[in-house]
């Protein structure tokens, strides 16, 4: 079963932060004070949802935001550059598959801004453990991570870092991550708070 913890985002964060940081200050020496003005207006449909879910589907190559039950918008995206199958390494190029959350968010990065899912999971570590790719204890602490409702470790075999970011191009690319356009970036940002969930299908 996929547990849904309360995740502890400081934790997460500061984990997370030195993905985001050479992004960010690259972001603002090449953006200098005019950054903020490429944003769009908030989009009017957005602005009362209140249980936002993405759903992503891979073969589609589509994110459905939802409110609740509702669906919301659609946005196209782009996979990691082998996008066919369930991530099982870090390197592989794959987007990975299953039901997550989101764990930390970035306004500012190389693409954008970022919204980091708690990958690696409880299915992945086992996995990697029956295949020789992590130790029982790496597995045991990927696990207890999320019963934890803590950032799972981004720096194993498994890979990590996996989110949602811009940059998007109409092409896969990615090293694993979901990329959209900068401007539907912008707005799934204003309404994905930490602990949402992110449901990514093949």
């Amino acid at each position: 079963m996929f547990d849904e913890p309360r995740f502890n985002y400081h934790k997460c964060a500061v984990q997370a932060l030195s993905i985001a940081a050479l992004g960010s200050m690259l972001l603002l020496l090449s953006s200098g004070a005019s950054g903020q003005d490429k944003h769009q207006p908030p989009d009017s449909r957005l602005e009362t949802v209140v249980a936002p879910r993405l759903v992503v589907l891979k073969s589609r190559r589509i994110v459905h935001l939802f409110d609740g039950p509702r669906l919301v918008r659609s946005f196209p995206v782009d996979l990691g550059a082998n996008p066919v199958g369930q991530k099982v390494r870090d390197g592989d190029g794959r987007t990975p598959e299953g039901r997550f959350r989101i764990v930390t968010r970035h306004p500012s990065s190389a693409y954008r801004c970022f919204l980091g899912i708690n990958y690696p999971d409880p299915p992945a570590a086992d996995a990697a453990v029956a295949s020789g790719l992590l130790s029982a204890g790496e597995a045991e602490s990927i696990r207890r991570a999320w019963r934890e409702g803590r950032c799972p470790s981004w720096v194993t075999a498994l890979g990590g870092g996996i989110g949602l970011h811009g940059g998007g191009r109409g092409a896969d690319w990615t090293a694993g991550c979901i990329a959209l356009r900068d401007a539907d970036i912008d707005a799934v940002y204003r309404v994905l708070r930490i602990g949402d969930p992110v449901e990514i299908w093949p």
